[in-house]
């Protein structure tokens, strides 16, 4: 199969405006496919397609598909590059055209963005079908041409790490417990000479005194695992890192504080964060960023049992300050506290967390971008224009003094675990509740909550888990290696 893009016509004379792969296609079918295009009606909108058949003996089936404006760059309004946006969607659509037919490969048109391109046809295919035993037609999508190789390429890297980690949250809570998850994790950064792995056990956390952490873990048959990645790409083996911690809650049930149960199967994908750091690390050996990372994934599963945190509970963080449970289904926090905490130990450049943290964020942002609460504009601004390029947007949200008061004022501990406001700006108080256990002076909380999930609003990813936004991460930790060169 052949993906081809066409732009949509500046004129209103309607003819097709192909791009240099479509126009070579087309001399080579002596003018065929822009004839059957313009005897097809209307000129093709962004996202629609048509397909033909029979054109040309090596492509049997062509899949031409809109583009949008030729010119399509940043759009302020939007915060991202909608002509990248526009190339990924076509892309992905069109792929999945081909993948219906039941053909085997797919060669793509770069469309002026072969990195583009090549993100929307690797997110495109993708969907989680390990366990069904009618699976769709694996279909490899391939650079049409040669000219841009290695923008194609480091498309197909950025679109695999998310894959990665849309695997690790899309699976069954019972197929990636916290050390079946570390030891995917291992596997996936093998073959890397760089790159050195501890899969800690519940004695060494012990030993961390993590008792926030510990807290939630205690609730669950399932031992809790944290997982430390450190990938050395940095030429000088002196430079401080760049630190990445996620929320590795593999099944949040809720504890004693039970979620309801419609719905609650979503919460397998609770560990959203680690999965995107860790899936983030993991593309950055790929590529060989010329920065050191470490990553740091506290692993565990919220159950309510005998043994599990009660509302009202006290337990002490590995910094030493007390916290009170008000809710146990505020517990992701408590894993990052000490998480958090323990960062602090690396002399990192930044340190940077990622959580599915509270169902707040999703109501304030919905799945439109990622929330990130930082004490640094320097952080932020990486973060944003990271987010531009890749389209999976950031938006900045607030760490204000206001917040902080709501979670230290608590009757029995130093902080408490939800805002004394109950419910009001919750993803707010959640991450002043953070910065309690952070000295740093560039951090960012980034609340996942919101783009855990996909149903229809990204084009290009298939209904399930988002995997979002792992490609923000990298492109970020891209820009960071880039500064330190510079």
């Amino acid at each position: 199969g052949l993906v081809l893009g066409v732009y949509s016509s500046e004129k209103d004379d309607g003819a097709a405006q192909f791009t240099s792969a479509g126009d070579a296609f087309d001399r080579l079918v002596s003018g065929k496919l822009r004839a059957l295009l313009s005897l097809c009606g209307p000129p093709l909108k962004k996202g629609k397609t048509r397909i033909f058949h029979g054109l040309h003996q090596d492509f049997p089936s062509v899949v031409v598909v809109g583009l949008g404006k030729k010119n399509a760059g940043i759009n302020e309004q939007e915060n991202w590059n909608e002509g990248k946006e526009n190339i990924r969607t076509a892309v992905a659509v069109g792929c999945r055209q081909i993948q219906d037919l039941e053909i085997p490969c797919v060669e793509v048109d770069p469309c002026g963005d072969a990195q583009a391109a090549a993100e929307g046809a690797v997110l495109g295919l993708h969907e989680y079908n390990e366990l069904k035993q009618k699976k769709k037609p694996v279909v490899i999508p391939q650079l049409h041409g040669s000219a841009e190789s290695e923008a194609w390429q480091k498309g197909v890297i950025y679109a695999e790490g998310q894959n990665l980690a849309r695997y690790l949250m899309e699976a069954p809570a019972n197929y990636i417990t916290p050390i079946k998850f570390a030891e995917h994790i291992e596997q996936k950064l093998r073959s890397f000479s760089n790159v050195k792995v501890h899969i800690r056990p519940e004695s060494w956390i012990t030993t961390q005194e993590m008792g926030a952490f510990l807290s939630v873990a205690k609730g669950s048959a399932e031992p809790p695992i944290f997982l430390e990645i450190h990938y050395s790409g940095g030429a000088d083996t002196n430079d401080s890192p760049l630190v990445f911690v996620g929320k590795g809650v593999t099944f949040d049930s809720g504890g004693i504080s039970l979620k309801p149960s419609s719905g609650m199967d979503a919460m397998r994908a609770d560990m959203g964060g680690a999965a995107t750091v860790c899936s983030a690390i993991v593309t950055a050996a790929a590529l060989n960023l010329p920065l050191s990372i470490i990553g740091l994934a506290p692993l565990c599963e919220n159950m309510p049992s005998g043994k599990a945190n009660k509302p009202g509970d006290v337990v002490r963080a590995k910094n030493g300050k007390t916290i009170q449970v008000d809710n146990t289904d505020a517990e992701g926090r408590l894993l990052l506290a000490d998480a958090l905490c323990y960062a602090h130990n690396f002399n990192a450049r930044a340190i940077v967390n990622a959580a599915t943290l509270t169902g707040a964020m999703d109501v304030a942002l919905g799945s439109a971008a990622t929330g990130v609460f930082t004490n640094s504009s320097w952080l932020w601004s990486h973060l944003y224009e990271a987010s531009i390029l890749t389209g999976d947007r950031v938006w900045r949200m607030p760490l204000f003094e206001h917040y902080t008061k709501q979670v230290t004022d608590c009757p029995l501990a130093d902080v408490s675990n939800i805002g004394k406001y109950s419910r009001a700006g919750g993803a707010c108080t959640a991450a002043a509740f953070l910065k309690e256990f952070v000295t740093a002076s560039h951090w960012a909380h980034l609340d996942i909550a919101g783009v855990m999930s996909n149903k229809d609003e990204v084009p290009y990813l298939r209904k399930g888990m988002a995997g979002r936004p792992t490609r923000t991460l990298v492109e970020f930790a891209a820009r960071l290696s880039q500064d330190s060169h510079n």
